[in-house]
């Protein structure tokens, strides 16, 4: 009857999220201003008021979840939760790694706010605009995709970024490669294959520079063993070794994010619930997707944690 902790990526960000958290919970609102001290700017501002273009930058988006994230821990933990005592593992898709890691004491909130800023930036430079790109294929075989990519390479770079589950796989590489290999998944018999409107083509080997930003970063920073063991994006494995952690969360930049595998291996292991804390439900949905047996519920409202509470306790 284990549980786990899962913390949303890029993508679930809305103008005025984690609001009400804040107005809630002291503990809550003080996240936010760690966030905003640690960058030395107001991002509460803009995840709070918008506009939603400046939120939606990669640079902006990444730590704003985070910060939405701890934010509810935060309140949880303001009404006696503890995530030591009640949580098995925990786990997070793409930047939402570091909002599980900062979540069970693997780096300070203000460090993964700078980590993720620095993650953001390099992200977004990694590629010149307009040379990469990334599409969602959806109900095709995950080796057929693959072999899509393998065909539209010809020598650059075209691979699977994403395994969602629920028959959704994302791709990333070079915009012509990307282009083609969404052509060939069609013709192979995908039910869609939708170019994604992205800045940069995450999760691929044009990411390398992003990958040796981060491994500099990752050095300079305190680290230490997680409360409860964090599921890797990138080899589906539980750890509690910090550089073990640093090493995948380099890694990962480059590298596929394994959320169709990493749901698949909670319920081999004895999870029965996962929690998505944070915001939007998106991990709830794929989670219903890949393993029924499996329960959900979101952690991003302060009904939210009141539900939560009734039901970890």
């Amino acid at each position: 009857m284990a549980i786990a902790f899962t913390f949303p990526g890029q993508g679930s960000q809305a103008v005025g999220m984690g609001k009400d958290l804040a107005d809630a919970f002291p503990e809550a609102r003080r996240v936010f201003e760690e966030v905003d001290e640690a960058l030395g700017e107001k991002l509460s501002a803009v995840i709070w008021e918008g506009p939603e273009e400046t939120l939606t930058l990669t640079a902006n988006a990444q730590p704003a979840l985070m910060a939405v994230s701890l934010a509810a821990v935060r309140a949880l933990e303001a009404r006696g939760f503890s995530l030591k005592d009640k949580v098995s593992y925990v786990a997070g898709h793409s930047l939402g790694e570091y909002s599980a890691l900062a979540a069970a004491g693997f780096v300070s909130v203000a460090d993964a706010a700078r980590l993720l800023r620095i993650r953001g930036n390099a992200m977004q430079s990694a590629v010149p605009v307009g040379e990469g790109a990334m599409a969602a294929i959806i109900g095709l075989e995950q080796a057929d995709v693959e072999a899509a990519c393998a065909e539209a390479a010809k020598g650059s770079v075209c691979q699977v970024a994403n395994d969602n589950g629920g028959g959704q796989l994302v791709i990333s590489g070079a915009r012509a490669a990307v282009e083609l290999a969404a052509r060939l998944c069609t013709e192979k018999g995908a039910k869609r294959a939708l170019m994604l409107q992205v800045s940069a083509p995450f999760h691929c080997a044009l990411m390398a520079p992003a990958a040796e930003a981060m491994r500099e970063a990752l050095a300079g920073v305190k680290k230490v063993a997680p409360a409860v063991p964090v599921v890797s994006n990138v080899s589906v494995a539980p750890t509690s070794d910090p550089e073990t952690i640093a090493s995948r969360l380099v890694e990962q930049v480059t590298g596929r994010v394994r959320w169709r595998e990493t749901v698949e291996w909670f319920g081999a292991n004895g999870v029965t619930t996962l929690y998505e804390v944070g915001a939007g439900k998106v991990l709830s949905g794929l989670a219903r997707r890949i393993n029924r047996d499996i329960a959900t519920a979101s952690v991003g409202t302060p009904a939210d944690v009141d539900a939560a509470l009734a039901t970890l306790d």
